[in-house]
């Protein structure tokens, strides 16, 4: 069996383990119609003000005691299995957590989770209100495709899977900006946040990004104190507030995310904030001392009915139950009550002190817990949670994102009639087509188009499709390119319609500063199954060594590496070689649904010519295909593949070589997948293969890259192969792309050498 053969044996046998996994996972599927309790809040509402109601405390008290039971189970579960879970903070983000659930409607109103490490209070709670089945929370909880050890999407939950700490942030206030352009003043997103995540780049850029274009978005920030190698004072001893505050998010203050009158306030007054444009941070301050008041561990005990329990776990371990001590605003490992007791005593550095950011149940018995008094319900409690099962269900649909390549935004002939594009008697950069066909989608999709920009819209050309759309779809984030692309990621959340998502910068940003745009979409769980990209559009201007004069600073070298590196996550990846190719292609990533790279050389180049012809290769009214036949001549037995910008000397040393009497063929690739049988079509043609392009394609110590790597893969033993492209880039001219080319051995000529040689 050759590689290539063993290669597409595994690829089929992986997916039908796919297909079993998926199809052993029960809460995973196109559309599913929930009948969960029918509790519903309205903090937006004009009357929330006046406060919750007592019969609304007992039933998010009743409901709150059931989550936790059912994660207290699920922990249990799975220490029964060997391993462990973040149930202290699972168990804390229940909550404020159940009063988010109550509040939103999944169309105007959505919610996140960016401590995703808490997904079993997360998958508790859905489970007490009837999403989910509480048996497959218990059994399957890390041990599933379905009920996963962090945040993903199951009927009732938040779209948005969580991965690294800070992401949901400007994530979240993509989703708001979205709404409220599309849903008006209804729109809000509330993003439960830890007090870890809050400092990272992607989340105080997404801070400023919120604030910057007025998202309807309110920041529940768990701060409980503990990370993961420390006490918060001890990892980022610094208070959030004055940091967020200065990024212009108004801080709303509660003594505790368990006072349940207090937060609802505070939700109404965030939903409010929300309605005018201001974006908002719920921080529970706790509870200290005051010069007229202790606070103790006796007020710890008295505050959650835990006094004995307190008292004989202080005097085990010599603690005072004078000790003066910070009551966090959210406790964690809320209701496991001696756990809650460690985490309290690890916070303020008492002796016995134990985290639990990482732990469960692993050599505990599940019994005591639940038998505890803050774990059993009330009689009110219980009447009230009756009361709600008994009455008639709330229907709640979830329907899964659109599969990618599903119909977009379309664009008719008619639209692209007028549309003049450059012909081949000048060079002229590509980036004249992409401009061309964004300015054409916005025409004729306004109010259907976002663009998010990083300060370069001249530059990549988003200006005149800017001008067409509505102020409140485009969005300026200067510099801050990688939370630009996070910010679009989440303006794919805001509907399941029609919509086309673009973020415009240099490829040479896409690559590092950016990267998280592209790794969002790896932990991107649709309802069906699938990890996959997001309806949205990377456009990654400048790629290869076509950046004017800029040289190292300003190359993009590995601009098709990440492009194939993503191919599982995308619809397509564009890589065009010309203005009018590049105007098909942004035409065709605005007509699918799903994830789409766009990359656009900047310099000028020629336009492509028909064969023997002054003809323009392609037209605008052309499909997008993913090779396209440059050069064909009778008897040829060596073919050029070319990506990009290079393309063109394919065709001029084409020519040369049957100036010489020999023949060869040459093929644009445009972009990927390419299709299934052509690398096996090329194989059968001809007997040698050289590919070009204008990125990375290694050295002989590291071994092939980009589309050459590709190539061999598939055409391995089958054809005599010849890579040209950028090897190894220590050294280079600040000069002309066509002389940095050549310093790379890049030119017609030695492509004509190169046929000549393998001629057979």
């Amino acid at each position: 069996m050759t590689a290539l053969t063993h290669q597409k044996t595994s690829d089929a046998a992986q997916e039908q383990r796919n297909a079993a996994l998926i199809q052993a996972s029960p809460t995973l599927g196109a559309r599913f119609e929930s009948r969960v309790l029918p509790f519903l809040l309205d903090p937006g509402a004009s009357n929330a003000s006046s406060g919750l109601s007592e019969g609304d405390a007992t039933r998010l008290a009743a409901i709150e005691k059931t989550a936790a039971a059912i994660a207290i189970k699920a922990a249990a579960s799975l220490a029964r299995a060997g391993d462990i879970d973040h149930l202290g903070g699972g168990l804390d983000l229940i909550p404020a957590l159940v009063m988010t659930l109550a509040s939103v409607d999944y169309d105007s109103r959505h919610f996140t989770i960016e401590h995703g490490h808490t997904s079993i209070g997360y998958y508790g709670a859905l489970s007490a209100f009837g999403f989910l089945d509480e048996s497959r929370v218990i059994d399957a909880f890390r041990r599933s495709l379905d009920i996963a050890g962090h945040v993903s999407w199951v009927p009732g939950g938040t779209q948005l899977s969580s991965g690294r700490l800070g992401v949901m942030v400007p994530v979240g206030t993509g989703q708001a900006l979205g709404l409220k352009a599309t849903k008006g003043d209804r729109s809000m997103v509330v993003c439960h946040t830890g007090d870890a995540g809050w400092v990272s780049g992607q989340a105080l850029n997404g801070f400023l990004a919120a604030s910057l274009h007025g998202a309807p978005i309110t920041f529940v920030m768990h701060r409980n104190g503990i990370q993961l190698s420390g006490t918060t004072a001890h990892v980022l001893n610094r208070d959030p507030r004055p940091v967020v505050q200065s990024l212009g998010i108004e801080v709303l203050e509660v003594p505790s995310l368990h006072d349940r009158p207090a937060l609802f306030q505070a939700y109404a007054d965030a939903f409010r904030l929300g309605r005018e444009g201001k974006p908002s941070l719920i921080f529970p301050v706790g509870y200290r001392s005051t010069p007229s008041q202790k606070v103790t561990l006796t007020t710890f005990g008295e505050m959650h009915g835990i006094t004995a329990d307190v008292a004989y776990f202080a005097k085990d371990h010599n603690v005072s139950m004078d000790t003066e001590a910070w009551i966090p605003g959210v406790q964690m490992s809320y209701r496991d009550v001696h756990s809650m007791i460690e985490c309290f005593f690890y916070v303020n550095g008492l002796a016995g002190g134990e985290a639990h950011h990482d732990g469960g149940m692993k050599g505990r018995e599940e019994a005591p817990v639940l038998a505890h008094p803050m774990m059993q319900l009330t009689a009110d409690e219980a009447t009230a949670l009756a009361a709600l099962r008994s009455a008639p269900p709330r229907i709640v649909v979830t329907t899964a994102r659109p599969a990618k390549g599903s119909p977009n935004l379309l664009l008719s002939d008619a639209d692209v009639a007028g549309i003049v594009l450059p012909g081949t008697d000048r060079w002229v950069s590509a980036r004249a087509g992409s401009e061309a066909a964004y300015a054409a989608v916005a025409k004729a999709h306004a109010d259907k188009m976002f663009v998010v920009s990083c300060d370069l819209d001249p530059s990549t050309k988003l200006g005149k499709a800017v001008a067409l759309i509505p102020k409140n779809h485009h969005f300026e984030l200067s510099i801050e390119e990688q939370v630009a692309t996070l910010v679009t990621n989440g303006l794919a959340f805001t509907g399941a319609g029609p919509q086309f998502n673009v973020v415009s910068t240099f490829a040479a940003f896409m690559e590092g500063i950016a990267r998280e745009g592209f790794e969002f979409w790896r932990y991107q769980r649709n309802l069906t199954g699938p990890n996959e990209g997001l309806n949205a559009t990377m456009h990654l201007a400048h790629v290869g060594a076509c950046t004017g004069r800029d040289h190292f600073s300003g190359w993009s070298f590995d601009w098709i590496n990440l492009g194939l590196g993503y191919i599982p996550f995308l619809h397509r990846f564009y890589a065009p070689s010309d203005a009018r190719s590049a105007f098909i292609a942004v035409r065709d990533a605005a007509a699918h649904y799903g994830g789409h790279i766009v990359a656009i050389p900047r310099d000028n180049i020629p336009v492509l010519t028909k064969q023997g012809s002054k003809d323009p290769l392609w037209l605008a009214t052309d499909p997008w295909t993913s090779a396209t036949a440059y050069r064909t001549n009778p008897g040829a037995k060596v073919a050029i593949l070319a990506v990009g910008a290079p393309a063109y000397l394919a065709g001029e040393a084409i020519d040369a070589a049957m100036a010489k009497g020999v023949a060869a063929d040459a093929y644009v690739i445009n972009g990927f997948p390419l299709a299934d049988d052509f690398m096996d079509s090329i194989a059968s043609k001809y007997s040698a293969v050289l590919t070009i392009e204008d990125g990375l394609i290694g050295t002989g110590n590291a071994g092939l890259r980009g589309f050459a790597a590709l190539a061999a893969g598939h055409l391995g033993s089958r054809v005599a192969l010849e890579h040209y492209g950028l090897g190894n880039p220590q050294v280079a001219p600040s000069e002309h792309f066509i002389a940095v080319w050549k310093h790379f051995g890049m030119t017609a000529e030695a492509l004509t050498d190169a046929i000549v040689r393998n001629n057979p």
